[in-house]
């Protein structure tokens, strides 16, 4: 990952009528970064990365990528951009190397460089046994493959893949990480977008957003640090009752049933977790769960989203 900036924005605003969907976004992003956008459904992620790519003005604010100034020099970035969208957009009458070609021809690749390109693409995404299939016939994870394929055909310097992994199983989703840092190991930066913790933090880092605003800026391991000392785990005979009591305590912010254990995100007011945990095993016994055992745990990506959703703030941004 490079010191040089692929993306500059500040104060980033997008209103529709009296909706403000994105509503103050300052951002830098390095060449080669994998950098996400972590959100739930209407945060505003794909607004953004529509600003991001020149494809949206923005209401209020400056954004340069690449060195061009939005939304003045948006014809320019579009052919140094591959745009992956949350649906899938390929054309379903033309077949798998077909829609490669097209793709190739649209982005200006001589008939030469073209003809060279999708077969080496071809091969690289193993789709070369597959080439006359048309995308109708394809399961979902290779659709994601194939249009993966066709965002990066001309090899752009910045990817974008708004929630490309929806409905694609586990072992197809890791496979598609695996290419997704390949490609920025090259020349290319990567911006994705995604509700997945386990995406999320795969990430060299994060923009966290919640209602149209970033909340939190940092790499993963940053903004989970952020949390340390204010995460318990609990395991007890009778969880649903369990956190029943512990939700009406002043320690506890959060808490979720995680497989045969409580998971009990502390408030900031709160004592660190290892002074708490014998302070709620004790309540909990005391309450008739005899067998109640609790632990200071590590926090993780989601108790970091709890907390921001909950209004607090962690880290403006971190490494």
């Amino acid at each position: 990952m490079s010191e040089e900036l692929v993306i500059e924005a500040r104060g980033l605003k997008r209103r529709f009528g009296k909706l403000t969907a994105v509503d103050g976004v300052d951002l830098d992003v390095h060449q080669g970064e994998v950098f996400g956008f972590l959100g739930p459904n209407g945060a505003g992620k794909s607004t953004l990365i529509r600003m991001l790519v020149g494809l949206l003005p923005p209401s209020e604010g400056a954004v340069e990528v690449l060195g061009l100034r939005l939304p003045r020099q948006a014809e320019k970035l579009r052919s140094q951009v591959g745009y992956m969208t949350q649906r899938f957009s390929l054309y379903e009458d033309l077949s798998i190397e077909e829609n490669l070609c097209f793709a190739a021809e649209i982005f200006g690749l001589d008939r030469t460089a073209r003809r060279e390109r999708v077969e080496e693409v071809l091969v690289e995404y193993e789709l070369a046994e597959r080439r006359a299939q048309r995308p109708a016939t394809l399961s979902g994870g290779w659709k994601q493959r194939l249009a993966l394929a066709v965002a990066n055909i001309h090899e752009p310097r910045l990817l974008v893949l708004d929630e490309p992994t929806a409905g694609v199983d586990p072992d197809r989703r890791r496979a598609f990480w695996e290419k997704i840092f390949e490609i920025a190991s090259g020349d290319s930066t990567v911006l994705v977008s995604t509700h997945y913790m386990d995406e999320a933090v795969r990430c060299h880092r994060l923009c966290m957003m919640i209602r149209g605003r970033p909340v939190a800026i940092g790499s993963p391991a940053a903004l989970i640090k952020a949390l340390e000392g204010r995460v318990i785990e609990i395991k007890t005979g009778d969880a649903e009752a369990s956190i029943k009591q512990l939700r009406a305590l002043p320690q506890v912010s959060s808490v979720t049933q995680l497989g045969d254990r409580v998971h009990v995100l502390l408030s900031r007011e709160a004592e660190l977790a290892r002074k708490v945990a014998p302070v709620l095993e004790r309540h909990l016994r005391d309450s008739g769960h005899a067998g109640a055992v609790a632990q200071a745990a590590q926090p993780n990506l989601e108790d970091v989203f709890v907390a921001l959703n909950l209004g607090e703030s962690l880290l403006s941004d971190a490494a």
